[in-house]
């Protein structure tokens, strides 16, 4: 079991259930996954694009990505329906845990001036999403193999009912939030 699976059981639960008066241990949000998405404008026109790409997502999640498709023709960006348009990767379980305790821990940190992630990035239900604008924060990823600078977007869905409970969840994680 991975550490922050076993943090959450022994540290987390006691101390939500504490902060918001929870009477049952079902009702303590708790992660349900971690999507990691990443756009691809150009991969219509270079497949080597899209190549290196499935191969960064997989080196970075573990998992190998799923291609995501144009649904609908768009002459304006020269898509046609079917085309490959980007990369996605949907984390559970313990490769989910995993992966937000490297995030965290290892790739935050190595941004460049960071002050902490936004405490503004919820959708309303407890979700967060944040974007990263490029790829070499991550220490999987070697700076002589890759071919271009690409961010990507991660979004940690929780089963918390509000953005307060969601905020946290994700602050006894270890999230860095940034103090507005």
């Amino acid at each position: 079991m991975s550490k922050l699976k076993t943090q959450y059981r022994e540290k987390i639960v006691p101390k939500l259930i504490e902060q918001f008066k929870y009477e049952n241990v079902h009702q303590v949000p708790k992660l349900v996954k971690i999507t990691v998405n990443r756009g691809l404008g150009e991969a219509s026109q270079n497949a080597k694009a899209l190549e290196s790409s499935i191969a960064e997502i997989a080196m970075i999640t573990g998992q190998k990505p799923v291609v995501t498709r144009a649904k609908k023709a768009i002459a304006g960006f020269k898509i046609r329906q079917g085309m490959p348009v980007g990369v996605m990767v949907t984390l559970r379980a313990d490769r989910m845990y995993n992966f937000l305790d490297r995030f965290i821990n290892l790739s935050l940190p190595r941004i460049r001036d960071f002050r902490g992630v936004s405490p503004k990035s919820f959708d309303g239900r407890g979700n967060y999403t944040l974007g990263i604008r490029e790829q070499l924060i991550f220490p999987e990823v070697d700076y002589d193999t890759i071919d271009q600078i690409r961010g990507m977007d991660i979004s940690i869905i929780t089963t918390a009912t509000t953005d307060e409970e969601g905020r946290a969840l994700l602050k006894e994680f270890g999230m860095p939030f940034r103090e507005n």
